[in-house]
């Protein structure tokens, strides 16, 4: 199960390795909050139709939706996995956030040892955001030894990142802690950052909310802003008489007029 909009990856991922999948639909109109019941109907219609669901993910904050999923949200999709004995997959890499592992331990029982977790995170985002470097993990909560076995089997057939990549990730998981001598310098910048990329997702969301025809949700945590562009009728009716759909004719048009190339999101 992938919500929807998603991180394509997700979508292509699956295909490639020929999986199903489920799609779970974000509410735009709350900030692309989670519905749980449209989670719940997703799951049951999945079902019906013969499909064996396994896993579910969710993107906290959002990608490329931009929203934080509250305390509330996480036990919600803890208490669903449970229920329905699905593994849940984090996909935490805009941190900093709240983490589905801290919620679902402070849960206690049966969520804390009941709930198959993984939460994955990278060097390339969050807060230092270093883009250009390639490094990241997944942390396996409650997972059966003998798939953890098969995990680390298929991993040692991998190349590894290049060095630069493993010295990031050191960093990211021992950054400085209080007392010693940069922790201070560490904790200004970072502190500075945050601030950076708060100030620049309001400008982004006002510029685009200040636009005819266009709104965005404001974003609470990651690199992205989402926004809707309401097309007019005679803008659909060319998109169809040339046959595609709206979005991606306003998206080839954008990019002939302007030179700026964006994606659709359908």
């Amino acid at each position: 199960m992938v919500p929807i909009p998603q991180y394509p990856l997700y979508s292509a991922s699956i295909k490639l390795y020929g999986g199903t999948l489920v799609p779970y639909l974000l509410n735009e109109s709350q900030g692309w909050a989670l519905d749980m019941a449209d989670l719940k109907e997703s799951l049951e219609e999945a079902r019906a139709e013969g499909r064996h669901v396994r896993g579910l993910v969710f993107i906290n904050p959002g990608n490329p939706t931009g929203q934080c999923l509250s305390v509330e949200n996480l036990q919600e999709l803890i208490r669903f996995a449970h229920d329905e004995k699905i593994v849940l997959m984090a996909d935490e890499d805009q941190r900093p956030f709240v983490s589905a592992k801290k919620v679902m331990f402070e849960m206690g029982e049966p969520f804390k040892s009941g709930v198959e977790l993984l939460s994955f995170h990278t060097v390339s985002k969050g807060t230092g955001g270093e883009c250009g470097l390639r490094g990241g993990y997944v942390e396996m909560t409650n997972i059966h030894p003998g798939a953890l076995e098969q995990i680390y089997k298929c991993a040692s057939i991998n190349l590894c990142p290049n060095t630069i990549g493993q010295v990031a990730m050191s960093v990211l998981v021992n950054p400085p802690a209080p007392g010693d001598v940069s922790y201070q310098q560490y904790e200004d910048e970072r502190n500075a950052e945050l601030a950076s990329l708060k100030r620049r997702a309001q400008m982004v969301t006002d510029a685009f909310n200040a636009m005819e025809g266009v709104t965005c949700n404001f974003t609470e945590g990651a690199m992205y802003a989402f926004p809707k562009v309401k097309l007019p009728p005679n803008a659909i009716a060319a998109a169809q008489a040339a046959g595609k759909a709206p979005d991606a004719f306003y998206c080839l048009k954008l990019l002939e007029a302007t030179g700026i190339s964006t994606v659709s999101g359908t």
